[in-house]
């Protein structure tokens, strides 16, 4: 159930709200921190807040995630960090043979959810997609010849694109559009908006009041599966141009400083 409670200064004296809070345009931009960020966090867990980060950028590992969110000066747990490599490990049974195209986060994901990783051309169960610079034809071709054949086809997400200070380059959901046209096959897709990742969150956190994020289409809709409010800031890949979107946002702030230090409109 979402809850009607202000997101400021009038709220501070009442329980205690659980955020979800993404990385990539909200915390930083591309590796950059992004002004009153850090300040945010902190103010919002010296008010009681419970603070967790979702992040669908599948590719670095959970101690990059850290290393990153402590050069941005967010002290933060392991266990305060979800990606959306960890929701895909878990839609895979322990001891299933799979195949994987992305960065070191999904290797991780899958290696600790106990699955055996192996090659495209060695019979896989499930052929695991996300973000990734380092790629080669031959092997997405192998990697959707073995999704035709069978093997389940796990997107970890599919943002079409990836914030960059210079702009949106190529995301997850470029590379699983290639496999998905290459072998006719559409993906279970375990990141935000979609189930997967709504389940994780709820186990780790519990009651969920506000999502913050820069993607409509993600984080947006995310906050509607949690039966939460929406704030968009416009620090990501989302512009005032932009506006308005869908679904609507119950907040547009152009930072994660200015979200937590307002109210939401009646």
């Amino acid at each position: 159930m979402r809850t009607n409670r202000p997101l400021g200064p009038a709220s501070w004296k009442t329980a205690p709200m659980g955020w979800v809070l993404d990385l990539d345009g909200v915390v930083w931009l591309a590796g950059q921190p992004i002004a009153g960020a850090a300040g945010a966090v902190d103010l919002l867990r010296g008010r009681g807040e419970r603070v967790v980060f979702f992040t669908n950028n599948s590719g670095p590992a959970l101690a990059e995630h850290l290393a990153a969110l402590a050069g941005a000066g967010v002290r933060t747990e392991p266990e305060e960090v979800l990606t959306s490599a960890q929701a895909a490990a878990r839609l895979l049974e322990p001891g299933a043979r799979v195949a994987m195209l992305g960065g070191p986060g999904i290797e991780e994901a899958l290696t600790a959810r106990g699955v055996a990783l192996v090659g495209p051309g060695d019979k896989p169960a499930a052929v695991v997609v996300g973000r990734t610079t380092d790629l080669d034809y031959d092997e997405l071709a192998a990697l959707a010849g073995a999704i035709r054949d069978g093997a389940r086809f796990v997107a970890t997400n599919t943002d079409a694109t990836f914030p960059t200070p210079a702009g949106p380059v190529p995301g997850a959901g470029a590379l699983v559009a290639f496999l998905q046209a290459a072998s006719g096959i559409d993906p279970d897709v375990a990141g935000k908006p979609h189930p997967p990742a709504v389940a994780l969150v709820r186990e780790r956190l519990g009651e969920v009041a506000v999502v913050v994020g820069d993607r409509p289409d993600t984080d947006g809709w995310f906050a509607r599966a949690l039966g939460a409010r929406f704030v968009l800031v416009l620090s990501g890949v989302t512009s005032r141009a932009d506006l308005p979107v869908d679904p609507a946002p119950d907040l547009v702030t152009e930072n994660l400083a200015a979200a937590v230090t307002v109210n939401f409109p009646c």
